[in-house]
């Protein structure tokens, strides 16, 4: 198809028509016979031409100029018509260059649906977009792009103008939308009009945005509000110049007002619940010719009907509190933000300063108000911080964390409520729930709970994700030697009935040994499953872990592991599962990476279990979990008749050590031990029934322990020969059982193994194990009665502690 263009001479319109940049010349514009790939219409020329393919949009952009003057003639007010008629459909820019004087500005009226303003580079749904210049002097100012359904209804601009009107070639547009009405001094660069009929929310941007505001000037935007409804103002980006006068400010003339212009910075809250239109007004200033910055400002206003509850006031009083901060948002903040035609919830501290976030900062009495339809879209997140800097001041004290009754009596829901807990080096942090406990958030036993405690430990180098907890479980106590952050979360809005039964405390106490030790104090016939930390991506490299339980008095605790091995293998280092009660000379079972761990077992008194990680060879970290469950203890006849018999023995054998001392005091004997190998060290009655170690017979008794000590010769097996036992000295270290075991020196481990079918020895003793004077020894097939009813371990052999002379009360 050809196509003519016929320009008259007087309308001073030019037609380009040219390559779309990046697009090879695949198409061409041919004139007759003359093929060419641009064209260029002057004013007063008459051109047929066609294209060389069919699809000449892909290749080709056309330009309409028109130049304006309206400073040598009249103004051609009114409507700005697209001309000239029947253009090829190609994408194009109609470009009207509107010459005026700096005295005499223009005025642009925009007919309906008006105008939105848009950030450069964004893109209009319907692909039509205005571009906004002022001409001042020789210099340009961009005013704005804006797309059409939107709220600007007028521009007013200090001289001449640039409209430019980008259309798609499919565009059925046949007006330009726009007129020229007026011309009069406005002082200032530019007055934006904005329309705002309802509720409604619209963002503008300043001149050159980003680029920056141009120096020293002044702009204005009004804003025509009905008389009935409420607008506020957010600045949501900005940024300021270098000002060597001056001062750059915003001035709002508000009708009403006291004390018009109201002047604030750009830093400050802007107004708020402002009834009916304004004007606001942005001023720049002069800047450092060296070095002068970016002024720039986008802002949203929000119009909105008032509400019923505008005046009720709410009080918050953080006068009490310390180094704590509370944040009033809108749910999902700060990853959602809600779209422009959501309702708008705004939170007041006074009538006019309002926001959609509010923070309030302990030490401070606020009364705050809600515009809001629906508080239920409103949530408060805070946050506390407790430190401690020197133990001797801190360590007797206990901090409670509970969220404050102030929060609590606010008409929203409490989201997230977060301690931070700091302590330096060498002072670690306990956590207590003293009556109510904790459970640990486990697939088995999950917390329905409507709230949740995450404990995180972090040091500068990483992060340890303690886990989920919630009330009502087993969990007593917890110290961890890091920072702790600890947030509450809450489900529904059940926290509000139970809010006031918040049990959980914190206090600093001295550097414990692992990274995190739990006191698990279950109740009677409870199962509780217990996890590591960090799960279900495992702990990190050579962190060790351990648990406390609590077995209650006439109860058994069985204790199993969700699986039969650990299932890493260590690239440095050995990772160990360790297992040992809290009771005189019990053994500790102790488990490598490498090998089975135990099968469920029987625990008669309280224990601790302890697992330690290694640096693994892949990226398969270590997580176990195991569980505790706990049955009532039975006691048969036959260990009341031991029990009465032993006891017996103990009078006898308190009588005859009562005569020996008498004797000792009226002779003079040389201070010599000697050992008896003479005397009976069985006790009396049915041969095999609960046979007696020696720590407690008399046989390793003596009456003085002087600087020369003299054995006898040792007692024989059962077959005759020898079996010679070294007695080392180990000092005491403290009560047995006080610190949570831990895996062995390399040097004096022992390989475990695991099979059911073959014996197990015995890891050797760590030096708290062993009393003051010790003699491990057992004849072949002996079984081992300390007086206590320990589960041994499977296919092990134990070693029976003797104790010292001072603990079997014998010596004064």
């Amino acid at each position: 198809a050809s196509f003519t263009i016929s320009l008259r001479k007087v309308d001073n319109t030019t037609v380009m028509i040219k390559l779309r940049p990046g697009v090879s010349p695949s198409c061409h514009i041919r004139i007759k016979s003359v093929i060419r790939s641009e064209l260029n219409i002057k004013p007063g020329e008459n051109v047929t031409f066609s294209f060389t393919c069919s699809t000449p949009d892909k290749y080709f952009t056309m330009e309409i100029q028109k130049n304006i003057d309206c400073v040598s003639g009249p103004c051609p007010f009114g409507d700005v018509y697209l001309y000239p008629p029947r253009l090829p459909r190609l994408n194009r820019t109609y470009i009207w260059d509107v010459k005026a004087s700096t005295k005499a500005g223009l005025e642009l009226k925009f007919s309906a649906p008006w105008l939105r303003q848009i950030e450069s580079g964004e893109t209009c749904p319907d692909f039509i977009s205005y571009n906004i210049n002022s001409c001042i002097d020789k210099a340009t100012v961009n005013i704005g792009t804006f797309c059409r359904n939107g709220s600007v209804s007028r521009v007013k601009l200090l001289g001449g103008v640039i409209m430019s009107l980008h259309l798609p070639w499919d565009s059925p547009l046949t007006t330009s939308g726009f007129n020229i009405a007026n011309r009069a001094s406005i002082k200032r660069l530019c007055i934006i009009e904005s329309v705002l009929e309802g509720e409604s929310s619209i963002t503008l941007m300043s001149p050159n945005y980003p680029l920056g505001f141009p120096e020293d000037e002044l702009m204005t935007w009004q804003f025509v509000v009905p008389s009935s409804m409420r607008a506020s103002v957010f600045f949501h980006n900005y940024s300021l110049s270098n000002c060597e006068r001056k001062e750059e400010r915003v001035e709002y003339y508000i009708p009403g007002s006291l004390s018009n212009p109201e002047v604030f910075k750009l830093s400050d809250s802007q107004p708020a619940n402002i009834a009916g239109s304004f004007n606001m007004s942005l001023q720049g200033c002069d800047q450092d010719a060296q070095n002068p910055g970016i002024l720039r400002l986008l802002f949203q206003v929000i119009v909105q009907h008032p509400q019923l509850d505008e005046n009720v006031t709410h009080l918050v009083d953080l006068s009490k509190e310390r180094n704590m901060t509370v944040t009033i948002h809108f749910e999902g903040w700060p990853g959602h933000i809600p779209l422009m035609s959501e309702p708008i919830c705004l939170i007041c501290k006074d009538p006019r300063t309002c926001d959609r976030i509010l923070t309030l900062a302990s030490g401070t009495v606020y009364r705050i108000s809600f515009l809001c339809k629906d508080l239920s879209r409103l949530r408060i997140t805070a946050e506390k911080v407790i430190s401690c800097v020197d133990l001797w001041r801190c360590q007797r004290k206990i901090y409670s964390l509970s969220v404050p009754k102030a929060i609590m009596q606010l008409p929203i829901r409490l989201h997230k409520f977060i301690w931070k807990l700091l302590a330096p080096d060498l002072i670690n942090i306990e956590i207590t729930s003293p009556s109510l406990k904790l459970q640990q958030h486990v697939p088995e036993q999950k917390c329905n709970m409507s709230y949740s405690y995450g404990i995180v430990s972090a040091t500068p180098e990483r992060e340890l994700n303690v886990g989920v907890f919630c009330p009502g479980g087993s969990i007593e106590k917890i110290q961890m030697r890091n920072n702790i952050t600890i947030s509450l979360k809450t489900f529904g809005k059940g926290f509000i009935n139970v809010s006031n039964h918040q049990d959980l405390k914190m206090s600093f106490v001295p550097h414990i040994k692992d990274e995190c030790t739990f006191t698990v104090s279950p109740n009677p016939k409870a199962k509780v499953y217990l996890q590591t930390p960090n799960w279900p991506y495992g702990l990190p490299p050579y962190v060790s872990i351990s648990w406390y339980v609590v077995v209650p008095s006439k109860q058994i605790a069985r204790l199993g592991f969700s699986k039969n091995r650990m299932g890493i293998a260590c690239e440095t280092g050995r990772a160990y599962v360790n297992i040992k009660e809290e009771t005189l000379g019990a053994e500790e079972t102790v488990r490598r990476e490498d090998e089975l761990l135990p099968d469920p077992r029987n625990m008669y008194h309280n224990f601790w279990v302890n697992i330690s990680n290694c640096k693994p060879v892949d990226r398969t970290q270590l997580t176990l979990q195991f569980w505790v469950a706990f049955a009532d203890r039975q006691i048969d006849l036959g260990i009341i008749l031991a029990v009465v018999a032993g006891a017996g023995v103990l009078v006898a054998i308190g009588l005859t050590v009562c005569c020996v001392k008498k004797k000792k005091k009226k002779t003079q004997n040389p201070m010599v031990g000697v050992y008896n190998a003479n005397v009976n060290t069985q006790m009396p009655g049915k041969k095999g029934l609960f046979t007696k170690g020696r720590q407690n017979n008399e046989s390793h008794v003596y009456a003085v322990i002087d600087d020369a000590v003299v054995y006898g010769h040792l007692l024989m097996e059962s077959n005759g020969s020898i079996a010679p036992e070294v007695d080392v000295y180990r000092p005491f270290e403290g009560r047995i059982g006080s610190s949570p075991p831990s895996p062995p020196p390399f040097s004096f481990r022992k390989d475990i193994k695991c099979s059911s079918n073959t014996e197990e020895e015995s890891p050797p003793l760590t030096d708290t194990d062993l009393d003051t004077y010790t003699f491990a020894h057992q004849k072949s097939g002996q079984l081992e009665d300390n007086g206590d009813a320990n589960e041994k371990d499977k296919g092990g052999t134990s070693v029976p502690l003797l104790e010292n002379k001072k603990q079997d009360g014998l010596v004064e």
